[in-house]
């Protein structure tokens, strides 16, 4: 079945990767004062999140954001990017899994998806780059932006997720 092919899992783990440095780099806003940025890297990351499986979704998160980080020079955020937007993206396709013969998911699983990455966003994000690269209270100056961009991103990451599963019923196939 062309669902199980390896070659069908690596494809959708390589765009779907695309897809989030495009997003994380298109729009960037920095901000000086603690040296990163926001940006809708969370649309993406929650998109892929809501419509495919948990692999996938922890891949491209984690590593669309670090490739973003590296290229667009803040290498020193990469891995705090990738781990923390990589068990962001887990976290919701966990969450919101649709098992065989189950189409939809209640809106409250969507929500608990949804607060669930504003948590592990803002909470990882004021952690790592507390213990690691700033002190812990800028990282705390960065909290509100980053409860903001991640809610943001989880409210348009998911209509985008339906309006793409509305118009091609298939992308359930590429789920895993």
């Amino acid at each position: 079945m062309l669902k199980n092919s390896p070659a069908l899992r690596i494809s959708m783990m390589a765009v779907t990767t695309a897809i989030v440095a495009f997003f994380t780099i298109a729009l960037r806003i920095n901000i000086p004062a603690t040296n990163g940025y926001i940006s809708l890297t969370d649309v993406a990351v929650t998109f892929v999140a809501f419509t495919f499986g948990p692999v996938t979704a922890f891949v491209a998160g984690g590593l669309g954001t670090a490739i973003a980080d590296l290229a667009g020079g803040f290498a020193s955020w990469a891995i705090i990017s990738f781990i923390v937007h990589g068990l962001e993206a887990f976290l919701i396709s966990l969450i919101t899994g649709r098992k065989e013969g189950k189409e939809n998911v209640s809106l409250m699983r969507k929500i608990a998806a949804a607060c669930v990455a504003v948590i592990v966003v803002s909470g990882g994000y004021f952690l790592l780059t507390g213990l690691f690269l700033i002190d812990f209270p800028t990282a705390l100056a960065e909290v509100p932006v980053n409860i903001a961009q991640s809610l943001f991103g989880a409210v348009f990451g998911l209509v985008f997720s339906q309006a793409v599963r509305k118009a091609y019923r298939k992308i359930d196939d590429f789920r895993f």
